[in-house]
């Protein structure tokens, strides 16, 4: 691996690490100190556009519906989310934030916005378009497609 390899893998792996620690800092505040990071991401996978079933919260985590359950009874649990039957399929079960689990999800989702601005902030377009390109690189390899 050549040394500009090298300082390229350790930006990347202290990047992640970075963000995943300023994240939970401003994320898990006083308010949501009974759930992790890992639970806000849980959230925002539900989403607020419409009841999701298990599998497609599990995909869009890609973590198995097994891994999910048990994040999702604590979830339950504490008042972030419920769990409804489907009315067209009774052996589905449907997720929904409750109004605690909106208010977390959008509390998680401000904090990004906030992090998108910090980093494009002084870029030109010239710039952003570059860095758009880079990250689209780097999300083709970390999530490629099974054609």
């Amino acid at each position: 691996m050549g040394n500009r390899s090298k300082g390229l893998n350790e930006m990347l792996v202290n990047l992640f690490n970075q963000v995943m620690s300023v994240e939970s800092q401003a994320v898990i505040t006083e308010e949501y100190k009974d759930i992790s990071n890992n639970d806000m991401h849980i959230l925002e996978a539900v989403g607020i556009d419409k009841p999701r079933n298990m599998s497609e919260i599990a995909k869009r985590l890609s973590v198995t519906v097994g891994t999910l359950t048990t994040n999702m009874n604590g979830l339950e649990k504490k008042g972030y989310v419920i769990r409804t039957r489907s009315e067209d399929d009774r052996r589905v079960v449907l997720i929904t934030l409750t109004e605690r689990g909106r208010k977390a999800f959008f509390h998680h989702r401000d904090f990004h916005k906030q992090m998108i601005r910090a980093v494009v902030g002084g870029l030109d377009e010239d710039e952003k378009r570059v860095l758009y390109k880079c990250l689209i690189k780097l999300d083709d390899y970390f999530n490629p497609q099974d054609i």
